[in-house]
């Protein structure tokens, strides 16, 4: 059933949007991050600009996180301290972020910008975590043992403003959790992802968060972030196509119940090695669009008209 999308000018099928939405809800839901780094490449793959995928894809995930954040906080897994501290720097990265996705709009470079950060923050964050995960999961069968900690305290730890976190156990500065969230925000704007491919990492092996109150922690940030997201770019850059992002809502909201209900079943090290594969699985999609060779040589600008 076709369906035309008046901002991104294009026809999709809407039972394909409504399946991406509520397969990417599912994996937000178990994982917490988000889904925008898996459905704004898809959007993309199928024909929707990037500027306007980055945009809609941002909307949709405003309601997937508020379902998964319920989902969470019914088992007690959110940490709204720590939440609240990484919101107060994702707001100030948004914002940036979105000036700065206006301003490689007029210069006609974000959708270059948008597939090679994906290229380089996918690829770096998934190897990553795959190294680490595989080398966790050998240590443990060959000691038969969890390793007790997923941190090494290192000068972070020694920074200033402490402030302790009950629910995570942690009495750590809030320098670091700031940076993350406005890190996050930034990427959120130009990359139209909810961030959590960086911020779960980083909550467990910067911060030294427990596994199970990631997820719901991750997503109570990327809530509130991506709605001003949302906000600010259909403000400055009228790029939020509310049809697109309807049907990716309605799909997102179904599937984060499902996929929020196994978060807890999976032992630690196979939620990240699952995680990087899904997130090294996309970038290597993503880097050979940017090298193979196009079906047409040629292309009319009309200049966005």
């Amino acid at each position: 059933m076709q369906i035309y999308l008046p901002i991104a000018e294009t026809s999709v099928d809407m039972l394909m949007l409504l399946a991406l939405g509520t397969g990417v809800g599912f994996l937000s839901g178990l994982f917490g991050v988000g889904g925008g780094f898996l459905m704004t490449p898809l959007l993309i793959f199928i024909g929707i600009p990037p500027p306007v995928a980055v945009a809609s894809e941002a909307n949709s995930l405003v309601a997937s996180s508020m379902s998964g954040i319920l989902a969470h906080w019914r088992r007690g897994a959110v940490d709204f301290r720590m939440g609240t501290v990484l919101l107060v720097g994702g707001v100030a990265g948004s914002a940036a972020g979105v000036s700065l996705f206006k301003a490689l709009s007029g210069v006609g470079q974000i959708d270059l910008v948008i597939s090679l950060s994906y290229l380089v923050f996918l690829g770096a964050i998934g190897g990553l975590m795959l190294f680490e995960s595989v080398r966790t999961t050998v240590r443990q069968r060959r000691t038969g043992r969890r390793r007790g900690k997923l941190h090494r305290h290192t000068w972070i730890h020694g920074l200033p403003l402490k402030m302790r976190f009950q629910k995570s156990r942690l009495y750590i500065s809030v320098i670091p959790p700031l940076a993350i969230g406005a890190v996050v925000g930034m990427l959120s704007a130009i990359m139209g992802v909810g961030g959590g491919f960086i911020m779960v990492p980083a909550m467990i092996y910067l911060l030294g968060m427990p596994t199970a109150v990631v997820a719901g922690t991750s997503l109570f940030q990327i809530l509130f972030v991506t709605a001003n997201v949302t906000f600010l770019h259909a403000y400055e850059n009228q790029t939020v196509d509310v049809m697109l992002a309807l049907l990716l809502l309605l799909g997102s909201v179904v599937g984060v119940q499902f996929g929020s209900r196994y978060a807890g079943l999976l032992p630690s090290e196979h939620f990240r090695i699952l995680l990087a594969t899904l997130v090294l699985g996309v970038c290597a999609k993503l880097g050979y669009d940017l090298i193979a060779r196009p079906a047409d040589l040629f292309s009319l600008d009309l200049g966005g008209h």
